[in-house]
């Protein structure tokens, strides 16, 4: 049930977000950007493999130990907790950030060793991805503008934004996405274990359960769908389709160079990050700064207070 409404919430976090701002490119066909990123989850891990997945479950804490299982679900379950009342109110969230410090807080409570080492890398990457993202989107928002205008203009930029925005995907389900990876495995390795929760054992997810995560995330991206993409392309930014292919380039980029490092990063982050530097590569105005102040705070938030609550959790599965 929690692997469940995990993913739910995943999509109604991350699926909101980048199908909402693929649809904010005039006239694109809502069955296809949705086709695109179904695929993307249901190929791409099997393709370039799961190592952000295991960086959650190996990577933060010892959670190969007994007690590992319940310590890693503490810490989904304050994540989910924390980002609940913030997908309430629409805001594009780091979902990311949230288990990262739920897990790692709740490994410090629990009393297992935690990778300081490894979370500071973690930590630093995700704030690099953004920033990196935001100067990528500024840099391609200014060089769209030298592009000459032709006839055909219309057409090509829409196939640039459909190569953008596959690209994107694959990036997702290679990096950000691969969180609900980490979680439905642990979740099907104690559905199917006879002696208690144990220690977290390899990820692995069959295909048929690839396939449900599929559904369930698509679900969850439709129920948040108006509130989250479109205050991603009104409410943060005046999006015009130079800025859409712009800061999706620049989110992919970003997000891809994180996976080759295996790192989780946030792809909300960096898609804000890479529509705010291409609007304001036409001037700072162009930015809604009360929006983006708004998305900021909730990202400050999130971290500290689910590592904090997941220690209070990691320290009840000690004592129990």
């Amino acid at each position: 049930m929690m692997a469940i409404l995990f993913v739910l919430i995943s999509g109604a976090n991350d699926g909101a977000t980048l199908i909402g701002l693929g649809l904010r490119f005039p006239r694109s066909p809502g069955w296809l950007i949705t086709a695109i990123l179904l695929v993307a989850l249901l190929t791409v891990p099997y393709v370039l493999g799961v190592a952000v997945a295991r960086t959650f479950t190996e990577g933060l804490a010892e959670l190969d130990t007994p007690g590992g299982t319940a310590t890693f679900l503490a810490g989904v379950v304050i994540a989910v907790v924390v980002i609940a009342v913030l997908t309430r109110r629409g805001l594009p969230t780091s979902l990311t950030l949230a288990v990262i410090g739920g897990i790692a807080g709740a490994g410090l409570g629990a009393g297992l060793p935690v990778s300081w080492r490894r979370l500071g890398a973690v930590l630093t990457i995700g704030l690099c991805a953004p920033l990196a993202g935001l100067l990528l989107g500024y840099l391609l928002g200014a060089l769209s503008r030298r592009v000459p205008s032709h006839r055909r203009m219309s057409r090509l930029m829409s196939a640039a934004h459909l190569a953008a925005y596959t690209a994107q995907c694959v990036a997702y389900a290679a990096n950000d996405g691969q969180k609900m990876i980490a979680v439905v495995s642990v979740a099907l390795d104690v559905a199917g274990r006879a002696g208690g929760l144990g220690a977290v054992g390899r990820v692995e997810v069959p295909p048929g359960w690839m396939a449900v995560l599929a559904v369930l995330f698509l679900v969850g991206s439709l129920t948040s769908l108006t509130r989250v993409g479109e205050r991603l392309g009104r409410g943060l930014v005046i999006t015009r389709p130079l800025h859409i292919v712009s800061a999706e380039t620049a989110a992919t980029c970003a997000v891809l160079g994180s996976s080759a490092l295996g790192s989780p990063v946030s792809m909300t982050q960096s898609i804000t990050a890479g529509v705010v530097g291409a609007a304001a590569s036409e001037g700072v105005k162009r930015v809604r700064w009360q929006g983006v102040l708004n998305v900021g705070t909730a990202w400050l938030v999130t971290l500290p207070s689910s590592m904090a609550l997941g220690c209070l959790a990691g320290l009840a599965v000690r004592l129990l």
